[in-house]
């Protein structure tokens, strides 16, 4: 099946024989979408997924088997899809479909340069920008912070100019996914950290993290409309 020449979007698939070879590959963001049978040969599918889950949470995983038993428990894993056999190749182009209309469209990975190395770093797993005369200061989920000789505007553009980063004064830009709230002129992140907002433009800034998400629980949710 070539999905490829279908929807003009390139791809890439993997194959692997059971759960446990896929699990000896994989890693956080290395596939965006995960196509997991349940019944396989030693881990069955429902366990390969809970695994899965606890190194990405964003990949889009659909299970394609036999049988609807399994269905409550797929989705406990937050499955996009739960497709049976037998299945046409129409209700598979149209999953993928819906899974194109939902995946980010900024890069996998943004590569930035700390010192001589390059680090790859996911886009969910920045918590904060900051600047710091010429360099940018960045905080990850995990607390692990790097700092990279860059402009904000230099990151925004490595980005795509991805919305769920928002600037809340001048040089700080945060991961709208994880503020928790605005208080005292102040937006405050998941952990605790806080961050001065400009205070003019406060009511726009909230608005635009609100926004985004909005959009962002609509796309979730779109295959299902």
């Amino acid at each position: 099946m070539d999905f490829s020449a279908h929807s003009r979007c390139p791809a890439e698939t993997v194959p692997f024989l059971n759960g446990r070879a896929f699990l000896d590959a994989f890693e956080a963001g290395s596939f965006s979408i995960v196509f997991m049978d349940i019944y396989m040969k030693g881990m069955d599918g429902i366990s390969a997924a809970l695994k899965l889950r606890s190194l990405d949470s964003s990949c889009l995983l659909i299970f394609l088997t036999s049988s609807r038993e399994f269905m409550p428990d797929a989705f406990s894993c937050h499955a996009f899809e739960y497709i049976t056999k037998p299945f046409s190749r129409q209700r598979i182009f149209g999953v993928l479909t819906d899974a194109l209309k939902v995946l980010p469209r900024t890069p996998k990975y943004l590569e930035l340069t700390e010192g001589r190395k390059t680090v790859r770093i996911l886009p969910d797993k920045i918590c904060s920008i900051v600047t710091d005369a010429h360099y940018l200061d960045i905080t990850l989920t995990d607390g692990e912070k790097i700092r990279c000789r860059m402009t904000m505007s230099e990151f925004l553009e490595k980005t795509d100019f991805d919305t769920r980063f928002l600037s809340v004064n001048k040089g700080i830009a945060v991961n709208a996914d994880y503020i928790v709230t605005f208080e005292n002129n102040c937006c405050i992140l998941e952990g605790g950290a806080r961050f001065p907002v400009r205070v003019r433009d406060r009511a726009r800034i909230e608005q635009a993290a609100q926004d985004y998400v909005f959009e962002k629980i609509r796309r979730q949710h779109m295959h299902y409309q």
